[in-house]
């Protein structure tokens, strides 16, 4: 029987919205109990907590930072603990922790070390965007960022198309929000006019669009507003 404690994957809001229309209520109460966390942004996190409720006060809980400089040791030391038991939490910036984040070396250490891993339904913006977009939800890519440099990226946005097109497969990106705009006005001048293209912003808040039309007719459609916030872009060719 394995005695060890329990590395718990919570998701956190991708916006402003009530916690009750994200977040199940049985991982409410149990993100409340937990007196440790790991997280990537401790003030990201306490946020969280915040809108949640906690049983014990915000300044009695315990938030390791997962900063770039955090080394595998030191995560093997925050872990440790649970060898004996115990609870810790381990939260994103937003969405599914472990999933396009940081948080994927503390769960494969936690594996390594012998604790149990335990995942928590919330949401995802890569599978949310994905559910509303009416792409292939069989065969997909998710790519995290694309290039910055504007000929690089429209080399890499053709590969990916090209890919698309033999593979018949979603290709999923993000772009930093205030590049946005940059973003989707590079894939409508990058893309053939007949590739399906999806635009997924600020998803499950009161801003949220996700909407799909082939590039070409993107090209005369009004531009959705993106500066400053969280879109996923998706496109099938």
């Amino acid at each position: 029987m394995n005695s060890t404690g329990s590395l718990h994957l919570i998701p956190v809001g991708l916006g402003e919205s009530p916690p009750e229309i994200w977040l199940p209520h049985t991982v409410r109460e149990l993100a409340g109990r937990l007196t440790t966390y790991i997280a990537e942004n401790a003030k990201t996190a306490r946020a969280f907590l915040k809108l949640v409720g906690t049983a014990a006060p915000l300044q009695e809980i315990t938030i390791h930072t997962l900063s770039d400089k955090v080394d595998a040791e030191q995560i093997r030391l925050w872990l440790a603990p649970l060898l004996h038991g115990g609870e810790i939490g381990l939260v994103s910036e937003a969405g599914c922790p472990a999933v396009a984040d940081p948080g994927a070396k503390v769960v494969a250490a936690a594996h390594a070390m012998g604790i149990r891993v335990q995942p928590w339904v919330g949401p995802s913006s890569i599978l949310l965007s994905l559910m509303g977009s009416g792409l292939d939800g069989q065969r997909f890519a998710f790519h995290g960022y694309a290039p910055v440099d504007p000929g690089e990226r429209a080399k890499q946005l053709k590969a990916w198309e090209i890919e698309s097109q033999k593979q018949h497969q979603t290709q999923i990106l993000i772009e930093t929000p205030y590049r946005n705009s940059a973003m989707f006005d590079t894939l409508k001048q990058t893309l053939k006019g007949t590739t399906r293209l999806c635009i997924a912003r600020s998803l499950t808040t009161q801003e949220e669009l996700i909407q799909t039309r082939s590039v070409g007719q993107w090209k005369t459609a009004p531009a959705p507003d993106l500066n400053k916030k969280p879109t996923i872009f998706l496109f099938l060719a």
